[in-house]
């Protein structure tokens, strides 16, 4: 940064982390800080916590970022608590939460989120840059999603933040970025790992001083990645001790327990709404037929102490864990649930084996939208925060050659490069329309 003021923004609004960069025109970027001692980091989980206040809009305040954990942790019997809402931006079955008897749609927890986020990091968003570049999925999350209709629903989260918005498919956000490390032409193709979808871009890199340095060729993407290990790790782990393949008796038979208490439980964006009285009366008679009732009782005491986000975390050490070690133990203790339970990384590539595979079967779409084949491939890079997994990394590496992978800023380099393609004269090459 020159320190010139900012013509550019890069918004990487993603399930998981959000990251926002501004550039002044220069060739650089930079990321925009949190204030606060709850910040620690450029990188705003993208969250929001919810609880009955009289100050607060209609009754009802709120906040965003890591200060809804720390509202959350505060008072978790009091307060509703909602993260990964992105994953239902291209949904139609989703019209609204249902938050202290007040109807949230996508745009409106879209909009209070952003809000927060300026908010949080005080002068340097207090202006907007002219431009606003903001990344999105190739592929949305989600069982058949409209992309028109989360275009629709994003161009309404992001009505207050100026006129001029364009959308690039967030891993040419960071293959962007990725291009100003290299000294030569070369063809490029980036790996995005995000919390909901796993995207892929192949872009033609020129040398140095050309006057268009990037050229994209082909993206293509999935809705699978972190979010669907993790729900991996829940179904073979927790879930077995919360019920799921237990029976009940209704009247003279017995039956297994209905898998939709366990879908709506891993799903971390509805785990939260579970806390409300018919659910909850439903799983106690479920509790008072089942054949072993324990393991309703933990899901109940897990959802009336609102655990979702200590659960979530757990979730998340023993996948990091695993990244590092062969094995590793779960544990988790809250609400009056112990669990501990030993894992091992051939375990988990066992449960997620299924996932890598269509993700490659996304890889090779992009390649073959490039009319490419992996050997014309001269650099490939890893970014997003799964893409630690190793089971993911060797799988590139088989197929380019571990000398052709790069990885690093994980959980940053889209926002770099969505701000710097800012500065590009033309975006309509860069845009999604």
């Amino acid at each position: 940064m020159t320190g010139e003021a900012p013509t550019a923004l890069g918004l990487d609004f993603g399930t998981t982390n959000t990251v926002v960069a501004l550039s002044d025109g220069g060739d650089d970027a930079c990321l925009v800080p949190f204030a606060g001692e709850m910040a620690g980091s450029p990188i705003f989980r993208s969250a929001l916590c919810f609880w009955e206040e009289e100050r607060g809009l209609n009754g009802i305040a709120s906040e965003g970022g890591p200060w809804a954990i720390a509202e959350y942790l505060q008072s978790p019997l009091d307060s509703r608590f909602l993260q990964s809402f992105k994953t239902v931006a291209a949904s139609p079955l989703f019209e609204h939460a249902q938050i202290f008897g007040r109807r949230f749609r996508f745009e409106d927890l879209g909009q209070l989120f952003l809000h927060k986020l300026r908010a949080h990091a005080g002068a340097a968003l207090r202006s907007l840059p002219p431009r606003i570049v903001v990344g999105r999925p190739v592929e949305f999350a989600g069982a058949r999603p409209d992309p028109a209709l989360a275009r629709q629903r994003y161009d309404q989260m992001l009505a207050a933040w100026g006129s001029e918005i364009h959308y690039v498919y967030e891993p040419l956000g960071a293959a962007f970025g990725f291009a100003a490390r290299l000294d030569r032409p070369a063809t490029l193709l980036v790996a995005d790992f995000g919390g909901g979808t796993t995207d892929f871009s192949v872009v033609r890199v020129s040398g140095p001083g050309s006057a268009t340095r990037c050229q994209p060729l082909a993206s293509a993407g999935v809705g699978i990645a972190g979010d669907r290990f993790d729900k991996r790790i829940i179904d073979h782990l927790v879930l077995p001790l919360l019920g799921k393949g237990g029976r009940y008796r209704s009247f003279d038979k017995i039956l297994e327990i209905p898998g939709g208490y366990f879908s709506e439980f891993a799903d971390w964006s509805r785990l939260a709404l579970m806390r409300n009285r018919r659910t909850l009366d439903e799983l106690r008679k479920l509790q008072r037929d089942a054949i072993d009732p324990a393991p309703i009782g933990r899901m109940i005491a897990l959802i009336e102490h609102e655990q979702g986000l200590p659960l979530y975390e757990a979730v998340g050490r023993v996948k990091r864990a695993l990244s590092i070690a062969d094995e590793a133990e779960f544990t988790f203790s809250g609400g009056g649930v112990e669990i501990a339970v030993p894992v091992s990384r051939q375990q988990f590539e066992a449960w997620i084996a299924a996932d890598l595979e269509r993700i490659d079967t996304a890889m090779a779409l992009a390649l073959d939208r490039a009319k490419l084949s992996p050997a014309d491939i001269d650099r490939v890079f890893l970014t997003g925060g799964s893409s630690l997994i190793p089971a993911i990394r060797h799988r590139f590496a088989r197929r380019f050659g571990a000398e052709r992978i790069a990885t690093g800023d994980e959980l940053t380099s889209i926002a770099f490069g969505l701000a710097q393609i800012g500065n590009e004269p033309d975006l309509a090459t860069w845009s999604v329309v």
